[in-house]
Order: C-alpha cells, then sequence, then structure tokens
C-alpha cells in the first residue's frame, strides 16, 4: 500500500522548544541600568564613607589645626587671639634647655624600656612555642599587666620604690647597695618609670611573637633536629631569621610608644608628674607638651612640640624602613 507524503503546513502547532532554552529578557529601561551600574561604582565608597569622615573630623582636622597653632601665640584662656609667630615657636623649642631635657629623657626611657623589653618577649616567646605544662593559662598570664589599668600598675610601682619603705630598696640594701632615691635622681627615676612600661608591654609583644613563631614551618625545626641543631641554633638561625618582620613591626611600634609616653611618668611622679621631677629629670616629650599647652596656657608652643614629636617619628619611620629595604636586598641576593 502506498503511503502519501503531505507537506507541512503552518496551521500546525510550532515545534517544541530544546530543553533548557528560554525566552530572552526583555531588555532593562535606561534608567534602571544606569541606576545599577552607579551602584556597582559607588557602592564601595559609600560603605568605606563613615571611616574617611571620622578620620577627616578626628585626625586630619585636628592635625592641620595643630600644625597652624603652632605658627601663632595663643593663649589658652583666649584662644580666639592669634599672633603670627612663624618658626618662632620651633626656634625657640630648640633653644630652651628643658625641651632638650625632655628629648634626651624620651630618648634614655625608650631605650631603656624597649630594649629589654623586645628581648624579654623574644625569649618567653620562644618557650612558649615549645609543649609545655599550663601552656594555655601562660599565654592569659603574660597579657595580664597589658589588661591592668596604667593608674593602678603605676600606684604600685610607686609603693614598690618608695626611697623610704619600697620593697626594691629593702632587696637591694640585702645585696650591700644603699639607699636609692628613685625619685630625686635621673638614672634611678628614669629606670623605675622604664620598669613600668617593660612590666606593662612585655606580654603583649610575646604574643605577637608567638603567632609569628607559630607560622613558622614545623619542616625546618624537623630538618634541624636530623642535623643535630640545639634548641639554641633553632631559635637563632631559624626563628629569629623568619619572624624578622615581626620583630621589625614591634620596634616601630614600641619607638612610636616610647616617643609619645605620658601616663607612666605623669603617675610615677605624682604633685611633680607633669614636670617630670623636680630638676625635670624624667619629663618625656608628651609631659613637657601638656605642661606647656595647659599649666602655662601656651598653645602655640605645645603644638610646636606636637608636630616635632612627629617629625621625630617620621625620621624614625623612615629610617628603619630603609634598613628593612636593606636587608630585604641582601636576602634576595
Amino acid at each position: 500500500m502506498a503511503t502519501t507524503h503531505r507537506p507541512a503546513t503552518d496551521s500546525g502547532p510550532p515545534p517544541p522548544a530544546p530543553a533548557g532554552r528560554r525566552d530572552a529578557a526583555p531588555p532593562r529601561p535606561a534608567w534602571r541600568s544606569r541606576l545599577h551600574h552607579l551602584d556597582l561604582k559607588a557602592s564601595p565608597y559609600a560603605y568605606i564613607a563613615p571611616f574617611f569622615l571620622c578620620f577627616a573630623a578626628f585626625g586630619l582636622f585636628p592635625l592641620l589645626w595643630t600644625g597652624w597653632l603652632s605658627l601663632h601665640r595663643v593663649d589658652l584662656l583666649d584662644p580666639g587671639v592669634m599672633e603670627w609667630r612663624g618658626l618662632g615657636n620651633y626656634t625657640r623649642l630648640w633653644g630652651t634647655e628643658q625641651f632638650r631635657t625632655a628629648l634626651l629623657n624620651t630618648f634614655t626611657i625608650g631605650v631603656l624600656s624597649t630594649v629589654p623589653q623586645l628581648l624579654m618577649a623574644l625569649g618567653l616567646a620562644h618557650l612558649l612555642n615549645y609543649r609545655l605544662r599550663g601552656r594555655g593559662f601562660l599565654r592569659v598570664a603574660v597579657l595580664a599587666p597589658y589588661a591592668t589599668s596604667i593608674a593602678a600598675a603605676t600606684l604600685v610601682f610607686v609603693q614598690l620604690f618608695n626611697p623610704d619603705y619600697g620593697l626594691v630598696n629593702w632587696l637591694l640594701s640585702l645585696v650591700g647597695v644603699g639607699r636609692t632615691d628613685w625619685y630625686a635622681d635621673t638614672w634611678p627615676a628614669q629606670i623605675a618609670v622604664s620598669t613600668i612600661v617593660t612590666w606593662r608591654w612585655t606580654g603583649y609583644n610575646t604574643l605577637i611573637y608567638l603567632a609569628a613563631m607559630q607560622a613558622v614551618p614545623k619542616d625546618l625545626y624537623e630538618a634541624a633536629n636530623l642535623d643535630g641543631a640545639s634548641r639554641r641554633q633553632q631559635f637563632t638561625r631559624i626563628t629569629v631569621p623568619s619572624i624578622r618582620p615581626t620583630i621589625l613591626f614591634t620596634v616601630i611600634v614600641s619607638t612610636i610608644g616610647a616617643t609619645q609616653l605620658f601616663g607612666e611618668p605623669l603617675l610615677f611622679g605624682g604633685g611633680v608628674g607633669v614636670s617630670g621631677g623636680s630638676a625635670h629629670q624624667f619629663q618625656t616629650l608628651g609631659l613637657y607638651m601638656y605642661e606647656l599647652g595647659w599649666p602655662s596656657r601656651q598653645l602655640g608652643r605645645a603644638a610646636a612640640v606636637a608636630w616635632t614629636m612627629l617629625l621625630i617619628l617620621l625620621l624614625i619611620g623612615a629610617v628603619q624602613l630603609l634598613i628593612a629595604r636593606r636587608n630585604r636586598a641582601k636576602q634576595g641576593s
């Protein structure tokens, strides 16, 4: 039986669409497309805008305003009246013996507190990096001084360093050392203030070093053990070179903190804390700036001290940055 083939006509149903295929979406209006594009471009800036607004209001503006005040003679009781001095406040500072004394005290107290602090933190972190009993408790314990109030800690050390009945003088008398006046003498006073700073910040730096040490690959220590290296050799040849960037970071942060030292010498001196002792033997730049700005009411000179401290910090940071780049260049070569 013959079969006839009829041609397809347009009156039949359309063929089914392939599976997974959908009709194209209608074109988006032009204004919605522009709004979507603007949202993609502007949203990140809107999210970070609060930070920059707060920084401009509470960071950048006070910095610039302080720099403008440093060029004028301004009285605290009448800040609206400003007399142009130019760089006169800066030249007067460098010609003032008290400023030079405060600058020298800041340097010596910074060295006496930063060097022992970082060395002890490095040693404690090395010990905590090994498996010890109660290691978790010890890690929390070393951070306790950092969590302690500056006022509470300083008041305790004031009693310890009391020239008449202090525990430190009593311990020194047991080994034949005579009575030491920890307030009137220059070096004892600076050592006492440095001890407070060292006690408070050693644990903080210890945890930073410990976190860096735990990131060192364990394979290096295992290879050193196979070669017969002692713990001391592993520490000097593996640990310290591996955490060198972290050490540089703590040096920079500790230097900044030493330059801005204020609370410890202020509370340690008691009634003469602002002047840093009767002969300014432990007055830092922070205390000198406070003394000029509030008791002496010379806002212009106080602002000049603040900007001098900023310039000193920038200079120290630039020197440390050059040292870091030189070390990286040596390691790369």
